[in-house]
This record gives C-alpha cells, sequence and structure tokens, in this order.
C-alpha cells in the first residue's frame, strides 16, 4: 500500500517542531539524528540535528520532517498547507487551540459554508496549517 505524507524541512528546528506537533495531536515520535548516520554530514556542530522525524498519532496520521544542514539550500515553507480534516468539531476546536499557539491566524476557525469547521493559520514554525472539521 502506498503512503502520502507531509514531510516538512526545517533549518534547525525540527526537533522543537515535531515535539511540538506531538503535543497538538498525540503519538509517538520517533527522531534520528545525524550522529547516528555519520556519513549525512560534514559539520559536527550538526551532529545533534534531526535526520529524519516521524510522528504516528493514535488515528494512524503521520507526519515526517527533518533539519536541512547548512551544506545544503533552504527555504521556509511556501506554497503548500497541511491540511488536517475530517475530524470532530470537538477535536477540530482541541487542535486549533494548540496549533493556534504562537500562531498567525490566517483564516479565524468558523461554520463553513459546506458545513463543519474550517479554518487556516501559519504555526509558530512558519508551517501552513488547513482545518476543516466534520459537522456534528
Amino acid at each position: 500500500m502506498a503512503n502520502l505524507n507531509p514531510y516538512l524541512s526545517f533549518r534547525d528546528n525540527a526537533r522543537q517542531a515535531m515535539e511540538f506537533y506531538q503535543g497538538v495531536l498525540g503519538g509517538d515520535l520517533d527522531i534520528s539524528t545525524f550522529a547516528q548516520f555519520p556519513d549525512m554530514t560534514q559539520d559536527a556542530s550538526e551532529r545533534d540535528l534531526v535526520m529524519h522525524a516521524q510522528l504516528t498519532t493514535p488515528e494512524g496520521l503521520v507526519l515526517m520532517a527533518s533539519d536541512t544542514p547548512s551544506s545544503m539550500p533552504y527555504e521556509s515553507p511556501r506554497g503548500f498547507s497541511v491540511s488536517l480534516s475530517g475530524t470532530s468539531t470537538e477535536q477540530t476546536r482541541a487542535v486549533w487551540e494548540k496549533l493556534s499557539d504562537g500562531a498567525t491566524v490566517t483564516m479565524p476557525l468558523n461554520v463553513a459554508p459546506w458545513g463543519g469547521l474550517f479554518g487556516m493559520l501559519v504555526d509558530r514554525f512558519g508551517v501552513n496549517w488547513m482545518l476543516n472539521g466534520d459537522p456534528g
């Protein structure tokens, strides 16, 4: 079975971001550092950065991320959003409350014309999110 999962890139704060997302979404977080794979970076000061992180929620959602070593180009996230949909109204409100801490709200969470709740924000790590909760 194929999977399509968001994979977020950060410069040097992937660990903080993924720990934050674990606090928002729950689940198990596995983190591997560049120190565990010595050939992956030449800069000794980057050994503790995240080479790969994977958050797997109790519902089976998977979010992945890594830090981008200084030897590689990096651009802040743009042109996409991580979309969380199909959650109950209560779950949507709870996730929104946590994600919006330190975020810039671009569309407040509110009743959508198609029903349920919808809102958009840019979280404290610069990642765009869209939340769409089911009515009821």
